[in-house]
């Protein structure tokens, strides 16, 4: 006696082919690797030198910390404004903060010594 052709076998069957394909077609079989690291510039800026920490992650600057003495009201404004544009758009290539212009050259510049290192 032959057996009926059933199609949910088949069916059943084609659908775990194609679930497998799924799965293993859209996995990638490369190592990802994560370069991060932490960068040191400094440059002069208004009341002194200007420290910063370029926290780096596959050629994205993902952080940015500072230590100057650069008064908090105009300076340190302009140093926080300046952070943020540069996280941003991952550039140092941003215009000075007007009304702290030395302090914005400075902290730009320093953050381009740290990148430099890389």
């Amino acid at each position: 006696m032959q057996k009926a052709f059933s199609w949910h076998i088949y069916y059943m069957r084609i659908k775990y082919i194609i679930i497998l394909i799924i799965l293993f077609g859209c996995t990638s079989l490369e190592e990802t690797s994560y370069d991060a690291a932490v960068y040191q510039g400094s440059a002069m800026g208004y009341r002194g030198l200007i420290h910063v920490y370029v926290s780096m992650e596959n050629g994205v600057i993902t952080g940015i910390s500072v230590d100057s003495d650069e008064d908090s009201s105009v300076g340190g404004m302009a140093i926080d404004e300046l952070t943020d544009m540069i996280l941003m758009y991952n550039t140092t290539e941003i215009d000075a903060i007007s009304g702290a212009t030395e302090t914005s050259l400075g902290f730009l510049s320093a953050v381009e010594n740290a990148i430099m290192q890389q």
